[in-house]
């Protein structure tokens, strides 16, 4: 019962917060999406340093390594970043059209009109998001499932206020899929299966909450250094 309770409660705070998500990003606020880039910057932010950051320094676990986990995960990141506009540029430098241009005189022509171009993060924000998102939602599902076998009312309110958080968070990272994907699908469906990532952590957390416990602050350093770096690097 108890194994049953914490994969309903995963999955309605993992994938069921993705959908409220949508359906408000997509549906309500949908003519404010430029607009909701701000949102996405804020509840990045917010997660980070209200939410994971002191949950984490809160462990028993030293203050040092943790900043230092974070500071990895922040370098990490900003090589990813470069890594994929490295690639994305070395591709269009070789595309014909591109050639076409650089012969008549015209690149910065071109490089005005070029959607890519006017769009920085297109390829890198996407996924330190869901690299984030993932490692973020594997804690939650950790988190729930310990609260489950504490008490089944703690797991009851525990995933409810996973969802209720989650939900700004998510239509942020929507914001950010979006610029990154060519439609709104696409994005939907992998921060789904980034979401789906809770359902996992719940599953491993009730067979191995004890063991999984230490993990648990460095998880939540590495999800914040995507967010920040995400937030400052890519949205402000």
């Amino acid at each position: 019962m108890t194994l049953l309770a914490i994969l309903l409660g995963t999955f309605a705070a993992g994938v069921g917060s993705v959908l409220v998500a949508a359906l408000l990003t997509y549906g309500v606020l949908a003519r404010f999406t430029q607009h909701l880039l701000s949102l996405a910057a804020g509840a990045l932010l917010a997660t980070a340093f209200m939410h994971l950051l002191p949950e984490a320094v809160n462990s028993s676990t030293g203050a040092q390594e943790l900043f230092a986990v974070l500071l990895g995960a922040l370098i990490f990141f900003f090589l990813l970043d470069k890594a994929e506009l490295y690639h994305h540029g070395h591709e269009h430098s070789h595309s014909p059209a591109h050639d076409g241009h650089a012969h008549d005189g015209h690149a910065h022509h071109h490089h005005a009109h070029d959607p890519h171009a006017s769009h920085p993060t297109k390829s890198s924000g996407g996924w330190a998001v869901l690299v984030g998102d993932s490692v973020h939602c594997f804690g939650d599902g950790i988190l729930i499932a310990s609260a489950f076998v504490a008490d089944f009312k703690l797991g009851l309110v525990a995933s409810l206020a996973v969802l209720a958080h989650e939900v700004p968070h998510h239509m942020g990272d929507l914001v950010v899929l979006r610029q990154s994907e060519t439609g709104s699908n696409p994005a939907l469906l992998k921060l789904c299966m980034a979401g789906a990532v809770t359902v996992i952590g719940g599953l491993l957390g009730y067979f191995l909450v004890a063991q999984l416990e230490s993990l648990l602050p460095y998880m939540l350093m590495i999800a914040s250094g995507s967010f920040i770096y995400v937030a400052l690097a890519d949205l402000i």
